[in-house]
């Protein structure tokens, strides 16, 4: 059994963001922040988000511009670091294994409205995630089906049993977001950001343009040993919504924004300003294998990957500045660390893939387009269009190379609700070039098996019984212990050409006047303001 306390050294793994999301590990220190000016108390940190997020529902969204905002809102139990070090939230000491945990909470803890925050209240948000009734896209991802608590309200203890064997159990129920009770269970509140344990209370709401949240003066439950007397902490935030990103970085510039998070060509105007480190998953295809899908056949998977120019596709993606992937894991603290993409990385062969697509009964018609059965081989190609110009012109490209090939492609840029009304409710889609991006290999599961949308997050309709029976030998082993098994797990999809991860990209978050840490989205603690 492993045990971690308020004083415990690192641990091996730690928890990170969920899915469709670019996250960042932890940047430079607010400490040191040469050439910022004076730490200046009273402030309103300004931070830009790319689309509305939608729902803010923390047991609802999977979005990372929602969950930037959640973290704001709402606590955790434990906050694990970009190094994989695991420090106090909501929790003072903590043990656990993969079937079992057990959380102290700190004494004081208290709601938005001034109401005690008990352990049975935690105890009832995970027992809420972990009943499938509810339907929460968090079950298998942080929560597994079945998991329950029970809280101690006089010992202040959560103990956790889970409904299956979690190897990351520890680092995945203690950063599920909690809530407040009265909020439990009422989806309107939790799609409005109320019922805060954390850091800030939503103020007003002001759909696709604002996000404004006032600081909570008793908050003082961490991470770790934070100081809520220490000078730079801002006493109110603002999320603008800004889709462009030149314009973005405009009010970077202008001192009428604080944060941004800038990956494309304007970042050579911010050369010099502070910025967190960031490496995401920018560029992935997931093929669609729902019944009738033309992509439920491996052959065709196959045959559309090996058309593309993937080297020519990470520079058009990332302006050059891309790198191949390593793993279907991608951010900090990524316990297993392992090359198991570049082998399965196709070269380019227009040729054998024609071949393929002949081979699987899909013949050109006289149209230029190739059909079986009297149905064209037409497909639907979704991305995101926060990403930028540079998404745009990659799946500009994509929409050319397959059409050379005889297929009919038809490109959607999609905001962020978009994303989750296509993927998880509509399911009219072909290929999504929308990333994953997971900092524990067990956060991919329910993405790659299990039950399909509306019932569970296999968005894809994958069924990959390699995949499946290297995640059950590697469940049951803790931590670092499962990391052969894991890495087979991600060979599984690799191979099958469930997903082809072809691009990791630099980048990060630009700050003025105020410096900060980024790691499942800024860390509200960290933020510092200056004159």
């Amino acid at each position: 059994m492993r045990s971690r306390s308020t004083t415990a050294t690192a641990a091996l793994v730690g928890a990170a963001a969920l899915l469709l999301t670019s996250c960042a590990a932890p940047g430079p220190s607010p400490d040191a922040a040469p050439g910022e000016g004076t730490l200046a108390d009273g402030k309103t940190f300004v931070s830009i988000i790319a689309n509305d997020p939608g729902t803010l529902d923390p047991f609802v969204t999977v979005m990372s511009i929602a969950r930037t905002i959640d973290r704001f809102l709402y606590s955790r139990l434990i906050e694990v670091q970009g190094d994989g070090s695991i420090v106090s939230g909501l929790a003072e000491e903590w043990t656990a294994d993969t079937t079992t945990a057990t959380f102290t909470l700190r004494d004081g803890l208290t709601c938005e409205d001034g109401t005690p925050l008990t352990a049975t209240d935690v105890a009832a948000n995970i027992s809420y995630i972990g009943d499938p009734a509810n339907a929460s896209p968090l079950v298998g991802q942080q929560v597994q089906a079945g998991t329950t608590a029970v809280g101690d309200d006089a010992a202040r203890t959560v103990t956790v049993t889970s409904g299956i064997p979690d190897a990351f159990l520890l680092e995945n129920i203690g950063s599920v977001a909690i809530v407040c009770a009265t909020v439990l269970g009422d989806p309107d509140a939790l799609a409005a950001g109320e019922g805060a344990t954390g850091m800030f209370t939503m103020t007003e709401i002001v759909p696709n343009s604002s996000y404004t949240l006032t600081r909570r003066p008793e908050f003082s439950w961490g991470p770790g040993d934070w100081d809520p007397e220490q000078p730079g902490i801002p006493d109110e935030a603002i999320f603008r919504v800004v889709p462009n990103e030149t314009t973005a970085v405009n009010l970077l510039l202008s001192g009428d924004a604080n944060a941004a998070r800038v990956l494309g060509p304007d970042q050579q105007r911010l050369e010099g300003f502070f910025r967190t480190d960031l490496l995401a998953a920018s560029g992935q295809f997931i093929y669609n294998q729902a019944e009738g899908r033309p992509t439920a056949d491996e052959a065709v998977r196959k045959a559309l990957t090996q058309a593309l120019d993937l080297e020519q596709l990470r520079q058009v993606l990332t302006g050059g500045e891309g790198s191949v992937p390593e793993s279907l894991t991608t951010i900090s603290p990524n316990p297993c660390r392992a090359d198991v993409v570049s082998e399965f990385l196709p070269a380019q062969d227009t040729e054998a893939a024609a071949a393929a697509l002949d081979d699987a009964g899909w013949t050109m018609g006289a149209d230029g387009v190739r059909e079986k059965d009297g149905t064209p081989l037409a497909l639907t190609f979704i991305y995101a269009s926060a990403q930028g110009d540079g998404v745009t012109a990659m799946a500009e490209l994509v929409q050319s190379t397959w059409k050379e090939l005889g297929v009919d492609v038809a490109l959607q840029g999609v905001d962020s609700p978009g994303v989750s009304e296509i993927l998880f409710v509509t399911g009219d889609w072909d290929v999504s070039a929308v990333s994953i991006t997971v900092s524990l290999p067990s956060m991919l599961v329910p993405f790659y098996s299990g039950p399909t949308p509306p019932e569970g997050t296999n968005f894809a309709w994958v069924d990959n019984p390699d995949y499946l029976a290297a995640v059950t030998a590697a469940s049951g082993k803790p931590g670092t212990e499962g990391c052969a098994d894991w890495d087979e797990a991600e060979r599984a999809l690799l191979a099958a050409t469930d997903v082809v991860p072809f691009a990791d990209q630099p980048g990060g978050s630009y700050g003025q006047k105020a410096t900060f840490t980024e790691f499942d989205g800024i860390d509200p603690a960290s933020v510092r303001m200056y004159e």
